[in-house]
């Protein structure tokens, strides 16, 4: 009887160093799963961040750099045009690409960069000890907003995906969550539509995931999963929200 369901050959059989309840694991393998059904694992490179994924070139069987904390998009627009036969994505949580990196995110989307971006978005900075994030939601808790975020003062969680889209030049923008199954469905499509677009050679294109946190958050991985579920989503809502077509 062979096999209905097998580890990617693009994943490296590893463990990782991730909490439990961290979908930083799933998304890996909808990223590993992708390269492997387009073929493309002998010419991709990813761009690790500094995060929590900052580890992940561990993780894959296929090359990688390491980026300074918030200048991956730096490292793949200049990769991409020296080489643009390789498949180049960088993968970035909400601190490094929201925060630190935020120029860098919004320049090379509206130069168009021919390169895509994984970015997940778990609402608080997760390997540094859970401090209020960009995305952090209104009146969350967390390591320096005790009282939760207060929007008076810090303004409000900031939609990465609505602010890209509404740039000119990037054409293809979507939000999914690695949450639950029938997320995790849509986003590894949303994944594989972004690197066709990038064999293409058709545009930029950027893949938020709400992903979760349990550590950080101070919840059981089950709760941390209602909560994503309950109160992100309402605020981070799923869907395209630009493509080429």
């Amino acid at each position: 009887m062979g096999k209905t369901f097998r580890k990617p050959e693009a994943l490296a059989d590893v463990p990782t160093h991730y909490c439990p309840g961290c979908t930083h694991g799933v998304i890996h393998r909808l990223v590993a799963e992708v390269i492997d059904e387009l073929g493309i694992r002998g010419r991709t490179v990813g761009i690790a961040p500094v995060g929590c994924a900052v580890l992940c070139y561990n993780y894959f069987t296929f090359d990688f750099q390491e980026s300074a904390h918030g200048r991956a998009p730096a490292m793949a627009t200049g990769m991409k045009r020296v080489r643009p036969d390789l498949v180049v994505f960088t993968y970035q949580g909400d601190g490094d690409l929201a925060s630190i990196g935020m120029a860098e995110i919004i320049h090379a989307a509206n130069r168009g960069e021919r390169f895509t971006t994984i970015f997940v978005n778990n609402a608080v900075y997760g390997m540094t000890g859970g401090q209020m994030a960009p995305t952090t939601m209104p009146d969350q808790r967390t390591t320096t907003s005790p009282f939760g975020r207060n929007v008076d003062e810090v303004g409000m969680p900031i939609k990465v995906a609505e602010l890209l889209a509404a740039l000119q030049t990037p054409a293809y923008i979507t939000r999914q969550a690695a949450i639950k199954p029938k997320y995790i469905v849509k986003a590894k499509k949303a994944i594989k539509r972004a690197f066709t677009y990038q064999l293409e050679r058709r545009c930029y294109s950027f893949v938020e995931v709400v992903s979760t946190c349990p550590t950080n958050w101070g919840l059981t991985p089950v709760e941390a999963v209602k909560w994503a579920e309950e109160q992100m989503l309402p605020y981070y809502q799923l869907g395209d929200l630009k493509t080429p077509e």
